[in-house]
């Protein structure tokens, strides 16, 4: 038995333990905000609300609960794998962390050594980014009282569409070509769902899947045709 056996057998049967059953814990406990509002309250969405929530958070981010576990895996290693699930913010900190951690003790991938390194620092970037998330919403929630009543609105109605806004915006700088379709089959959508008999396609659920897969098709068409062409 070689050294990353003997490593193998010690260290994933407890970090397996324990990493599976805070993720189950940490999935029930979404649960708790709601089922408090029901019991105590009273109050529950209706099931076409919460099937279409689902319908539209699946089809965003669907692919990335298969892609994202095996694309990073040989970088965060087993217990890193848990830790970047449980604390969110994979791709812009945690495998970055993982990656310049490993870099500078100067581990080789995919060993017992990485492993270790790799957990010590994304442990170190979940403890820096809770007391750094802390401070900012204190201090935010101070600035907020601060401000003048018309800024307030607008942060409080018009915070999350700036955010979407600005990521399509990233997105659409380095494919400007097929940003153009991605804005424009909602909105043609969104036109014609005031048409007579066409309401059906104001849903957001709908108006979301036909823009999602409308792209892609669009920007695999591009594909198409740039590869005959070379």
């Amino acid at each position: 038995m070689n050294k990353k056996e003997h490593f193998d057998q010690i260290w994933n049967p407890s970090v397996n333990r324990i990493g599976r059953s805070t993720i189950f814990a940490v999935a029930a406990l979404s649960f708790l905000p709601t089922t408090y509002l029901y019991l105590v309250h009273g109050l529950i969405p209706p099931l076409e609300v919460m099937l279409n929530t689902w319908l539209l958070v699946a089809m965003v981010f669907g692919a990335f609960y298969v892609v994202e576990p095996m694309s990073y895996y040989p970088i965060l290693g087993l217990a890193g794998t848990y830790i970047s699930f449980l604390s969110g913010n994979i791709g812009n900190m945690r495998v970055p962390c993982s990656a310049i951690a490993q870099e500078v003790v100067g581990v080789k991938p995919e060993t017992p050594e990485a492993e270790i390194i790799s957990t010590l620092g994304l442990t170190g970037s979940v403890i820096t980014n809770l007391i750094a998330v802390s401070l900012a919403a204190i201090v935010g929630a101070q600035l907020l009282g601060l401000l003048p009543a018309s800024i307030t609105y607008a942060f409080h109605h018009y915070a999350v569409p700036a955010i979407f806004g600005a990521v399509f915006g990233q997105f659409a700088m380095q494919s400007p070509r097929l940003a153009i379709f991605a804005i424009g089959i909602p909105l043609g959508l969104y036109f014609l769902a005031g048409q007579p008999g066409l309401a059906f396609l104001g849903r957001p659920w709908l108006m979301i899947l036909i823009a999602i897969f409308g792209t892609v098709g669009i920007a695999r068409f591009f594909y198409q045709r740039e590869k005959k062409q070379a």
